[in-house]
């Protein structure tokens, strides 16, 4: 298995908005994060009785698995192909764990949405974040599976090509771009794009363009989802017109949308 990007994969990136990663990072740094979360939750592990909610929230973990996880040669040499060397600052923590759990009780955050990327008016208020067309401090949102997903397992929903429509959608508002709740209040009038779900093996990352939409989901299945969802930040700005030395994966889709 190869350490790089196909350029298939690239081209995939580019027109699909993301591209699956498998065994990114091994078992054995997934269990050691596994075990530290465990430690911190307020279930018992081995006694599904005791998960009584379907989502508890943790985060933001800097212990070596976590930092080791997200900084394999691997994912390096992807961030290099998609972003350009230089341009990306390394992960030094793996930001919120929403862990999911078998529950008849629906989660309250399941709506689409595109992760906001800068701070606005008030930088406590996630909902007043903003994101714009030069996707301002984030390069890439990774999806970083620590446990076993399949399609029962509330695995996250990809709208396939929705990053195209939300490039065409910020082209317009300049670089204040919009707000995380202005974004989400224009998804319905996109265009309706095919759902693909982010399941894998533990050690499975999915580096998503920033502008690509997706959603939570309940959990079906038996086993409880551990999945990080960090940003890789961005070192300066993307390129998205009039550039000499050409365009990387992550600029060349935003062209592609505004083309």
């Amino acid at each position: 298995m190869s350490d790089f990007l196909s350029k298939k994969e690239i081209e995939q990136f580019i027109q699909d908005g993301y591209v699956r990663l498998d065994s990114a990072f091994t078992k054995e740094i997934a269990n050691a994060a596994l075990d530290i979360l465990w430690n911190d939750l307020p279930c018992d592990r081995s006694n599904p009785s005791t998960w009584t909610e379907p989502v508890i929230r943790l985060g933001m973990y800097t212990q070596e698995p976590f930092v080791e996880s997200v900084n394999t040669l691997k994912l390096h040499n992807a961030f290099n192909q998609l972003i350009g060397k230089d341009r990306w600052l390394p992960c030094r923590n793996v930001g919120t764990f929403p862990i999911r759990f078998p529950s008849d009780k629906q989660p309250n955050d399941t709506g689409k949405h595109v992760d906001a990327s800068f701070p606005g008016n008030d930088p406590n208020n996630y909902f007043e974040w903003r994101v714009n067309v030069k996707s301002k401090g984030r390069a890439l949102l990774m999806l970083i599976l620590y446990s076993d997903v399949s399609e029962n397992d509330a695995p996250t929903i990809i709208y396939k090509g929705s990053h195209l429509d939300m490039a065409k959608l910020l082209s317009k508002e300049g670089d204040l771009g919009l707000s995380f709740m202005e974004l989400a209040n224009k998804l319905d009038a996109l265009p309706q794009r095919e759902e693909v779900y982010a399941t894998g093996k533990a050690g499975t990352v999915y580096l998503c363009h920033p502008f690509l939409v997706h959603a939570a989901q309940p959990h079906k299945g038996s086993t409880p989802k551990f999945m990080a969802q960090p940003p890789l930040l961005l070192r300066g700005e993307l390129s998205i017109s009039d550039s000499e030395v050409g365009y990387t994966p992550v600029e060349k889709a935003i062209r592609l949308a505004l083309d």
